[in-house]
């Protein structure tokens, strides 16, 4: 019996390449708020079936039939930046909602089936989950909150066989890059930035550990480019 991973924010960047190091070994639900790319990537990758659900909108109902779940990935996520003078609480509310609320009732709902897996629950979190820059406030906090998160949940389950993983990648070569720099009014570089594969790769560096090893974070940055 093949292994089943689910992954959100799949539809392109860091989490569909992700879906493409997993396919060869793993059945996958892919998640993502772009249907047509969705679509796209399902046609390509045969053991992938697209799920798209509004994370913020989570049900029970959105999770049935799933009972047992080996990886849960979470790769979707937003970055508004401003002075904090200048950002209204619509932006940290929304902000709070997709990079932790949903996270952690997507990740509630999926217990029993991870449970019964003895699964891995991998977050991808960012430089900005372990130092805050100025404009960065409102994400910085979502992914601090996120990374306590992790360190709760990987404590909570340790008795019931689940895993939990942090990884912690510098700027990636990703449309979402591509907005963060247009925000921040910089030049796009991607020579600087790491490519979303190599975050893949992180990833399947701690789902392949050996079973003597708890692989808890993962810090990945560019060679030569930017440490945030």
């Amino acid at each position: 019996m093949r292994p089943t991973a689910l992954i959100t924010g799949a539809s392109r960047g860091v989490g569909a390449a992700i879906a493409r190091a997993l396919a060869p070994e793993y059945d996958l639900f892919l998640g993502g708020r772009d249907g047509t790319a969705l679509d796209a990537l399902c046609a390509e990758l045969p053991s992938a079936r697209p799920w798209a659900v509004e994370l913020t909108e989570i049900t029970p109902a959105d999770v049935e039939g799933i009972d047992r779940l080996d990886l849960l990935v979470h790769s979707a996520g937003i970055a508004r930046l401003g002075h904090l003078a200048d950002v209204p609480a619509e932006v940290w509310r929304r902000t709070m909602e997709v990079n932790v609320i949903a996270v952690a009732e997507l990740t509630r709902l999926l217990l029993p089936a991870l449970r019964a897996a003895h699964g891995h629950v991998v977050l991808i979190n960012s430089g900005a989950g372990q130092r805050a820059n100025p404009n960065w406030g409102a994400y910085a906090a979502s992914k601090f909150a996120l990374r306590a998160y992790a360190d709760v949940l990987r404590e909570e389950e340790n008795a019931h066989g689940v895993r939990v993983t942090t990884i912690f990648p510098g700027r990636v070569d990703t449309d979402m890059q591509r907005d963060v720099r247009a925000q921040e009014e910089g030049p796009y570089e991607p020579g600087k930035y790491l490519e979303a594969e190599s975050v893949a790769r992180a990833v399947l560096a701690a789902v392949t550990a050996t079973p003597d090893a708890h692989v808890t974070e993962i810090t990945v940055r560019p060679a030569g480019g930017p440490t945030r």
